[in-house]
């Protein structure tokens, strides 16, 4: 029992860490943003690395190692990758980014082609962590940047924030899926950047 409750107090100490992890202004100003109602909002996955593997590998390897146990397997699960980024990665990391800055009366909204600028959200990095049920796993983790352009011109960026191994959350033994992991990530990263730009630039 004791050793239990050393082993929960390590976790909630990582746990913590992670939560209070600053982001990093790389370059230029956010104040640029103020004022602004509206802001456009992209993502790029086009660098992102899953572990140790290109993104392209990971989900080669994914379809094969599933097709190989159960046919089609594969491919529906590389389907489900690519659907959950517009369905449940991005919405959710909207959500949470709006939560905290519009006070300021500022959100992010994507296909927001009128808006002045717009965020464009790179994700570098992915690790998928793993549940197994039997009291050993490892938490998700994402790397990820934004770069503030103007729509018109966005060759140019403005100002750079990055934030690396943003955690997922804990899910007390309920995160068996991949993707509900990487989900709780975007969940973080939303709700930190936007007190990040809030702060920092809009408010």
């Amino acid at each position: 029992m004791k050793r239990l409750g050393v082993l929960f107090l390590v976790y909630a100490i990582a746990l913590s860490s992670g939560n209070i992890m600053a982001q990093k202004l790389k370059s230029g100003d956010l104040k640029v943003l103020k004022g602004q109602s509206v802001l456009n909002i992209q993502y790029d996955y086009s660098q992102m690395k899953v572990g140790k593997k290109s993104a392209d590998d990971y989900v080669a390897d994914g379809i094969a190692e599933r097709n190989k146990k159960k046919a089609g397997s594969g491919d529906e699960w590389a389907a489900k990758w690519n659907s959950d980024k517009s369905e449940r990665f991005q919405p959710t990391f909207e959500k949470n980014f709006n939560d905290k800055t519009s006070v300021a009366g500022t959100t992010v909204k994507d296909g927001a082609a009128d808006a002045k600028f717009t965020l464009i959200v790179r994700v570098t990095f992915f690790e998928p962590g793993f549940q197994s049920g039997v009291g050993v796993s490892k938490a998700a983790s994402l790397n990820m940047s934004i770069d503030v352009v103007e729509t018109a011109a966005p060759a140019t960026v403005l100002a750079k924030v990055e934030y690396n191994k943003i955690p997922s959350k804990n899910m007390w033994g309920y995160d068996f899926d991949a993707g509900a992991r990487v989900q709780s990530c975007f969940d973080r990263a939303g709700d930190d950047f936007g007190k990040f730009f809030y702060k920092n630039g809009l408010k």
